[in-house]
């Protein structure tokens, strides 16, 4: 196709509202294989639609990790909680990512420690469908239900290193994200509940359950939440610690299992 202008594309973009309008110009073009594919593919940027979903793929952790319509985008600042889990993780730890959407975490956490026994899961059909493309080819496990319950038994008292990003948004502030979210992922990869941790307290009151001797919780939370979900660890029977990475905006609770 002919030479685009990047620029041009750019200023489009950037006009419908893109904080990134050149970065993600730039992804479009070299996506495309025709002039009237990036054409649709812009149109369909500017009326809000996720660069992510308009291409097919995220970058997370360095790696592409496949999305799908009407699944969670990975975010950058979920990379958090890989850095933690690595740090205290370790080469064939057993991993489980509850609440996977797309399974970027899980993979992202093999990628770095190598040979983990990795499971997933998420109540949501679409996710399930969207994680099975990235975690099966690692020989990850994914199973679809809500929480723990479609987990197998044999599981239970095993995971070393459980990652979570449930939904924390408080239900009253769907309404103020911006129209990529709140308009093309699904409510339920959003909605935390009344204060954004109900979620949360359902996965940190049967954590114990799950995690083996030495083990830990990391979930995602945000600065302004950080102390209802760190008084959710306390209720279920963990020591909570914050950690912030700056670099990201990311804010992850975690919380040993005692020995």
């Amino acid at each position: 196709m002919p030479t685009p202008d990047v620029r041009a594309i750019a200023a489009r973009l950037r006009a419908s509202g893109s904080v990134f309008a050149e970065d993600e110009a730039a992804v479009l073009v070299a996506e495309a294989r025709t002039s009237d594919e990036l054409e649709l593919m812009i149109e369909r940027r500017v009326a809000g639609l996720p660069l992510e979903v308009i291409v097919g793929w995220a970058e997370f952790c360095g790696r592409r990790i496949a999305v799908e319509p009407g699944v969670f985008v990975p975010r950058r600042r979920t990379e958090a909680v890989v850095r933690e889990a690595v740090a205290v993780g370790r080469t064939g730890a057993v991993v489980l990512d509850l609440c996977c959407g797309t399974g970027a975490v899980g993979a992202a956490i093999d990628d770095a420690l190598g040979g983990v026994e990795l499971y997933a899961s998420d109540v949501d059909t679409a996710a399930v469908r969207c994680a099975r493309r990235n975690l099966e080819p690692l020989g990850g496990l994914v199973f679809e239900g809500d929480l723990y319950e479609p987990l197998p038994a044999s599981l239970r008292g095993r995971v070393d290193l459980l990652v979570v990003n449930a939904p924390y948004v408080p239900t009253d502030a769907i309404a103020l994200m911006p129209p990529e979210a709140r308009d093309h992922e699904p409510h339920v990869t959003l909605d935390g509940g009344a204060d954004g941790i109900g979620i949360q307290r359902r996965v940190a009151a049967r954590a114990s359950e799950w995690l083996a001797p030495g083990g830990h919780l990391l979930i995602e939370t945000s600065r302004e939440q950080a102390a209802l979900t760190s008084a959710a660890f306390r209720e279920g029977g963990l020591t909570p610690e914050v950690r912030r990475a700056e670099d990201v905006d990311g804010t992850v609770v975690i919380g040993g299992h005692a020995r």
